[in-house]
């Protein structure tokens, strides 16, 4: 059971060091499978649980442009990075009005696109587009709609009111346009994994989504996070002792680009999680960034080592 007490002061304080003395985990890139894009941080809808507290009015992360994707995609190629696989992510990745010039240069250059969205309005805004993609780059473009339960009640006591029925209407339109579709969700106390997949494979034989909700792939199911409670720090000792490889973990094989208000240029960050807290900022230069990460935060703890989970397509064992 997820602890309920505040997370200890003492914790995660130093790079180097745990609170007890004994040296931090690090995770060292392996290779880069994906690299993410954040859109920006304004979002149609304000939810309870948002890890980087998107809404109508948070623009702390500004609007990405085309021409900086590119600059980021050209590095890729300029330097032989790999990064099969783009995600866009955000706030509501469709509200930035670059996105589907964005979407068109990632696929045009060979890459796997992954959005994550909410399906609702502002991605309803690029439909025409969408399928035009769709129709030229079939199942190379992947829409991850975010539910955040299997029930509109469960759903819409996170979300808000009135967002399950636009958020359905969205699912449905990407069904019908051959547009492959993975979902995502929470994970949370009171429900079992098992239970939540099954109430998910009932709704998706409802209405007709082609999810097989059993696969953690196409159905992702992330731990819940809030970094006030208290989590293990992780250390050298806990790759054995928990039976956890290293190269498992996100930051091994994504980086993320963000760019803040205020700022000339965007930076890239180690995690698609930490987007403000600085000591995760590794510079521009998504070559120089390829370098070791110390697990010093809770949601390294909670979400990656002990979670065992990723925002890419492919979650981690």
């Amino acid at each position: 059971m997820a602890s309920t007490a505040p997370l200890d002061p003492a914790k995660f304080r130093d790079p180097v060091l745990t609170a007890r003395g004994e040296r931090r985990a690090h995770v060292a890139p392996t290779v880069l499978e994906t690299l993410w894009f954040n859109t920006g941080t304004l979002c149609n809808i304000t939810c309870r649980n948002c890890y980087i507290e998107s809404s109508p009015r948070n623009d702390r992360l500004v609007y990405l442009t085309a021409a900086e994707v590119s600059a980021y995609l050209d590095e890729i190629a300029r330097e032989k990075l790999g990064a099969h696989e783009i995600g866009f992510t955000g706030g509501e990745p469709f509200m930035n009005p670059d996105m589907p010039a964005m979407l068109a240069d990632t696929l045009s250059r060979g890459h796997r696109a992954l959005v994550l969205t909410n399906a609702m309005r502002p991605m309803m805004r690029w439909t025409e587009a969408l399928a035009a993609l769709q129709r030229a780059y079939g199942t190379r473009l992947v829409l991850r709609v975010s539910l955040d339960h299997h029930t509109k009640d469960g759903h819409e006591t996170m979300r808000g009111p009135r967002t399950w029925t636009p958020a359905l209407k969205g699912i449905g339109w990407l069904v019908r346009n051959g547009i492959t579709l993975h979902m995502a969700s929470r994970l949370p106390a009171d429900e079992s994994e098992a239970e939540m997949r099954a109430g998910f494979a009932a709704l998706f034989a409802r209405i007709g989504a082609p999810v097989d909700a059993h696969d953690p792939r196409t159905l992702v199911l992330f731990p819940e996070m809030d970094a006030r409670l208290d989590v293990p720090e992780i250390t050298e000792q806990c790759w054995g002792i928990l039976k956890r490889d290293p190269a498992s973990v996100m930051c091994a094989t994504s980086r993320m680009i963000v760019k803040r208000k205020g700022t000339a240029r965007p930076s890239v960050v180690a995690c698609t999680l930490l987007p403000y807290d600085e000591q995760f900022d590794l510079g521009p230069s998504l070559v120089a960034a390829l370098r070791p990460v110390p697990l010093n935060h809770p949601h390294c703890a909670r979400f990656c080592v002990l979670g065992g989970a990723s925002c890419s397509a492919a979650p981690v064992a």
